[in-house]
């Protein structure tokens, strides 16, 4: 009799384990996770210091990622199928988005707002209003600009957008007006040429400018509100590829620094950054030792705690971990809730060399993960 062979787990992540990896409970900042699987069916959830879920979200969309509000309730990106006769372009279908809604702590969904061009990212204003990332149609003599020849289906280019919960439009500012400003970083090689810059992360500054990060020219600019114009811009020769710029309470820049395609250095990597923008200068770095174990080519995130920690998301690989100031790590968890990306109408026009690479296997993945105290969350001991 032939003997049975023993199952042996494929999933590389699965494999080497996830959940709670570590934890000092003397130098954690104690508090709740909040996250989602982005390849997931639209579960968010909200894990203890231990990992122990404590309650979650059911939404009715695919996710992008979820916030908390003040109130308490859930700020939500969720992604609706493309329109089959307008897909846009190549990679349109795996980065879109499309909704935005606000969801109180059943689950119910108290207003949302749709829009066929939103992708990436969108935050509620401290007026109450929503700004989102959106494209348009690049015009041609521009578009001839960006990328010296004009794609069989053109270039779209990003579009910011004020607009209230039911949609009426407050402010929008346009890319392409501001080609001279931002054309003198190259589209990177490994981009869709569709889409330019290629905004992944945008919010609202205390002062009221946005602050915007274009991961197709590795830049991050803050916009005037009132005028428009970039009036602060960190280029290619400090980012690479990155992500989730996030403004912090002494007036710095906290941002995830991905490392595909890094001018000053021919290793790959990820690491977190805090700039001075007065300065422009590095007041504070993450980085792995040997720097190479810590890498996310795609999305990610951090978030500064208020004990001076920084949690951080490894988004591609799913994993959120906390390090001290000194760099040191003392909470790491990995998200254990996979899915496949690649299903259903989430897989419906996405290139061959995409889902090559996604291998329409199971996936872990995190947008972005944020830790909250007891007393931000007031609905969880009611």
């Amino acid at each position: 009799m032939a003997k049975q062979r023993t199952h042996i787990e494929q999933q590389t992540q699965k494999r080497r384990g996830t959940g709670l990896t570590a934890y000092d409970p003397e130098s954690v900042y104690n508090g709740y996770t909040l996250f989602t699987t982005l390849s997931g069916d639209g579960t968010v959830y909200l894990i203890d210091i231990e990992g122990k879920v404590v309650h979650q979200w059911k939404l009715p969309y695919p996710p992008y990622y979820g916030y908390l509000l003040e109130n308490g309730n859930l700020f939500y990106n969720g992604w609706t199928p493309p329109e089959s006769n307008d897909l846009r372009f190549p990679h349109w279908p795996l980065y879109k988005a499309g909704v935005i809604l606000e969801a109180n702590w059943d689950g119910d969904i108290l207003w949302e707002y749709k829009n066929s061009d939103h992708h990436h990212d969108a935050r509620r204003t401290r007026k109450g209003n929503i700004v989102l990332l959106t494209i348009e149609k690049t015009p041609e003599d521009v578009a001839r600009k960006i990328q010296g020849q004009i794609a069989d289906s053109g270039i779209w280019s990003d579009r910011i957008i004020e607009v209230t919960p039911t949609g009426e439009l407050l402010w929008e500012w346009h890319a392409w007006e501001h080609l001279d400003e931002l054309i003198d970083q190259p589209v990177h090689a490994s981009e869709d040429p569709h889409h330019w810059p290629h905004g992944n992360s945008i919010e609202e500054l205390p002062d009221g400018d946005i602050l915007v990060s274009f991961r197709g020219i590795s830049n991050v600019v803050i916009i005037s509100k009132d005028t428009g114009k970039i009036v602060w811009k960190l280029g290619h020769d400090v980012l690479a590829q990155q992500h989730d710029p996030t403004s912090l309470d002494n007036g710095n820049i906290l941002i995830f620094d991905n490392g595909t395609q890094r001018l000053s250095d021919p290793h790959t990597y990820s690491r977190v950054i805090e700039i001075n923008p007065q300065t422009n200068e590095i007041v504070w770095e993450y980085r792995d030792t040997p720097a190479y174990n810590f890498y996310s080519a795609f999305i990610s995130g951090a978030q500064r705690l208020a004990n001076g920690n920084t949690l951080i998301t490894e988004g591609l690989n799913g994993r959120i971990f906390e390090v001290t100031s000194e760099g040191e790590v003392i909470w790491e968890y990995v998200n254990p809730y996979f899915s496949v990306l690649l299903n259903g109408n989430r897989n419906h026009a996405i290139p061959a060399d995409v889902y090559t690479y996604y291998g329409g296997g199971s996936m872990n993945s995190i947008f972005r993960a944020f830790r909250y105290t007891a007393a931000e969350i007031p609905h969880l001991n009611k």
